[in-house]
């Protein structure tokens, strides 16, 4: 059996693939309840087992599965409205995606955890300091492609672009079944560009694909227990608990990159 599962995962031993599952399993759980998160806790956790390439690309096929399916939990129709309402954020980041995503194999690893963990750190302790962003009526555009642009560098390099999305979101006040629906279009629009940019940069490719894809099935699983939650469990309070656990896991990923 051993044998038979490093023939499939070259890279990834048994006790490294069983933590990447739990923690896919405990991902998807989490943007089963609040919509976002996922990416940033298995590359946050990843990193703790597996080298930090290995571990953005396991995250990759997960992401576009499980965003798609959030896309379209109310139809197409809603989704394209979504797409077109959000075109400019969507554009700009899209681009930034596929610049930043070519440079990751040119990166230090130390600098990727940095890129990773300062700006979700920083984003958890705004939020649960109760801090939200207020757009200005004028420039609005100028914001929206500043933000977009940054997600998608972010996600380029990591997989992780909820931090700039959520915020731009609650700045706008999005009510939260729009909020949720936007969030898959957004993130699975990237998803998408980025399993394309990562097939070419190489993350993607015969010894990690396998284990993306694979570890599609236990983020279905988690999303489908987040959502049950998510009807019976009040919101705002587990999404404070799920930020306090992002803030210490981005710590600890400053920390590494740091040392």
């Amino acid at each position: 059996m051993h044998e038979r599962m490093e023939t499939l995962f070259p890279l990834t031993p048994v006790p490294v693939f069983a933590a990447a599952v739990l923690i896919t399993l405990l991902a998807g759980t989490v943007k089963g309840i609040v919509g976002f998160a996922m990416p940033m806790v298995m590359v946050s956790l990843f990193s703790s087992v597996m080298d930090p390439e290995l571990g953005l690309a396991g995250v990759i096929l997960p992401a576009l599965v499980t965003n798609v399916a959030q896309a379209l939990r109310q139809g197409w129709r809603a989704a394209w409205e979504a797409m077109v309402q959000f075109r400019l954020f969507l554009g700009v980041g899209c681009l930034a995606l596929l610049i930043s995503a070519q440079m990751v194999r040119v990166l230090p690893q130390e600098m990727l955890l940095l890129m990773i963990g300062v700006p979700v750190s920083f984003f958890s302790a705004l939020q649960l300091l109760g801090w939200t962003l207020k757009l200005p009526k004028r420039g609005q555009g100028w914001i929206e492609s500043i933000l977009g642009g940054v997600a998608g560098f972010m996600g380029g390099f990591s997989g992780v672009w909820g931090p700039p999305t959520v915020m731009y979101l609650t700045a706008l006040n999005t009510p939260k079944d729009a909020q949720m629906r936007v969030q898959g279009v957004i993130y699975g629009a990237g998803a998408v560009l980025l399993v394309g940019s990562h097939l070419v940069s190489g993350v993607l490719r015969a010894e990690t694909l396998p284990f993306s894809a694979v570890l599609v099935v236990p983020a279905l699983i988690g999303v489908a227990i987040g959502s049950a939650l998510h009807d019976r469990i009040d919101q705002r309070s587990f999404r404070k608990a799920t930020l306090f656990v992002l803030l210490i896991v981005a710590l600890n990923l400053v920390r590494r990159g740091l040392m």
